[in-house]
This record gives C-alpha cells, sequence and structure tokens, in this order.
C-alpha cells in the first residue's frame, strides 16, 4: 500500500496529472449539477445526441488543422442545442426522432470526414480517442485546462444563480409558466449549458461516455435521497469523488482514463442500489 502512495506522490509531480484531476473535477462536478434536472425532465437523451455532434464539429475541426478544437465545437454544439429544442417542439418531428436524425448524422458525417482528410497516418486512433477520450492524459494542455477552468466557472455560476428557476421549471413547467417564468428561456439555458459540458469533457471521457458523468451520479444519489437539493449535493460529491478515484486508477494501472471513470461511477451505482435497497426494507 505504501509504495501505491510512494507512486502516486511521484506522479503528482507532473504537471499532465495535475491537468488531469483539475479538468476531471470541474467536468464532474458540472456535470453532475445538471444531471440531476435533466433526468428527472427526462433530458438524458439531449446529452448523448450532442455527444454525437461534439464529435462531428472535432472531426471537422481536425480536417480544417484548427489547433484548439474545443473553440470551433463549443459554439456548433451550442447551436445544435438550441435546434434539439426546437425541432423537439415541432409536432411533425417527436424529440427523440430529432436527436437521432441529427446524432446519427453528425456521427457519420464526422467519421466520414476524418476517412477522406485524415489529419494523421492513424484514423483509429485519432477516432477512438474522441470518441472514448485520450488514450493517455498527456494530452490535455495549459490552454485547455484554462478553458475549462473558465467555462466550468461560468456553468457553476449560471447554475447557483439560476438555481430556483431551474428548480421551478424541472418540477412543474406548467406552474412555473403561470407565476411567470419563461421556461422555454430555461429549458434552452440548461440546454446550452450541457453543451458546454460535453464539449470541455471530450477530451477526458470522450464523446460515447460523457453521459455517464451526467446520469450515473443522479441515479445514484437518487437511490438514497429524495429532496431536490439533498440528490443534487450527493451527486456532485460522488461525481468529483468517482473521478478523482478514477484517474488515480488509471494513472496507477495504466487504463483508459474515461473509462476508469464512468467503470467507478458504475460500481457506485449499484452500490448505492443496494444501500438503498437495505434502507427500504429495514423501513418496511
Amino acid at each position: 500500500m505504501s509504495e501505491l502512495f510512494e507512486k502516486a506522490a511521484v506522479y503528482f509531480e507532473y504537471p499532465f496529472v495535475r491537468y488531469a484531476i483539475i479538468v476531471g473535477v470541474l467536468i464532474s462536478l458540472c456535470s453532475s449539477l445538471l444531471g440531476v434536472t435533466l433526468v428527472l425532465k427526462r433530458f438524458s437523451f439531449i446529452g448523448d445526441g450532442l455527444s454525437h455532434v461534439a464529435f462531428g464539429a472535432m472531426a471537422i475541426a481536425t480536417v480544417l488543422r484548427i489547433s484548439n478544437s474545443m473553440i470551433f465545437a463549443l459554439p456548433v454544439t451550442i447551436i445544435c442545442a438550441i435546434l434539439l429544442l426546437r425541432t423537439g417542439q415541432n409536432a411533425k418531428i417527436k424529440g427523440d426522432a430529432a436527436v437521432a436524425m441529427i446524432s446519427v448524422g453528425a456521427l457519420a458525417i464526422g467519421y466520414m470526414l476524418m476517412n477522406l482528410f485524415p489529419a494523421s497516418g492513424n484514423i483509429s486512433g485519432d477516432v477512438c480517442s474522441t470518441l472514448f477520450g485520450s488514450l493517455s492524459i498527456l494530452t490535455l494542455t495549459e490552454t485547455e485546462v484554462r478553458l475549462s477552468a473558465i467555462l466550468s466557472l461560468a456553468v457553476i455560476l449560471i447554475f447557483i444563480f439560476s438555481y430556483n428557476k431551474i428548480f421551478s421549471v424541472t418540477f412543474d413547467e406548467n406552474f412555473s409558466r403561470a407565476t411567470g417564468t419563461r421556461a422555454g428561456a430555461y429549458n434552452l439555458l440548461i440546454a446550452i449549458v450541457i453543451a458546454i459540458i460535453i464539449v470541455i469533457a471530450m477530451n477526458l471521457v470522450g464523446s460515447l461516455l460523457i453521459s455517464a458523468l451526467v446520469i450515473f451520479p443522479a441515479l445514484s444519489a437518487m437511490r438514497i435521497f429524495k429532496s431536490f437539493k439533498s440528490v443534487t449535493i450527493c451527486s456532485a460529491v460522488l461525481s468529483v469523488l468517482c473521478s478523482l478515484t478514477g484517474i488515480l486508477v488509471s494513472v496507477l494501472g495504466s487504463t483508459p482514463v474515461g473509462s476508469t471513470i464512468v467503470a467507478v461511477d458504475i460500481v457506485v451505482f449499484f452500490a448505492f442500489m443496494f444501500i438503498g435497497h437495505f434502507k427500504r426494507g429495514a423501513k418496511a
């Protein structure tokens, strides 16, 4: 055990490990704050759809040789988030059909472009890295960490200052409209914030695993807690701890960062499900 701590201490001396921890904590915190709302409003599919859109945007940025693909992917993903929300309200195109149409289209176009205009000789590696996260945390640069920190801070501030409105829209949208709350605007705000979270999480966990960061901590917290506030706090704590644990296990065990974080989230979910079942059984 002491050897593991010594090995971890050595790794902490390297900047790329500290970068991964900073970004991992920020991403997990932001995703958990909105995760409860997405689950309760049944908006989880939007996060999954936007992650595919982000992949397509990243692929276009790679083909265009844009050095910082996040700057290009962010506005594209936000625009698609708005389109998804607007199209989902169309009586002729239902919400799930709109998500499937945009997400699958973006995924297919992105993969096709990366094959037609390869940026490197390792297309399979580029695609795998984008879909499942960087195989090595060495890819996080100081610029990406700073940009992630700024965007994460913006997301946290938006959630804090809009907490009451988000709470109202989450539980009773019709009542919130009746009291003068612009429910449509806050739904749009939620979609935009999720788009931001997805883009800053791409480098760490990849487009296919981002939804796990949003959904699993919220579902785990719901196994035990019932109030919106307690579930949100528990979800945030769980998300941060799972990300830290996943990154440490990844560093020490040389496993893919994103997959390891999600694996830890899954273990915690089943643990909380067992605890919740045990508590309900004890009360009965």
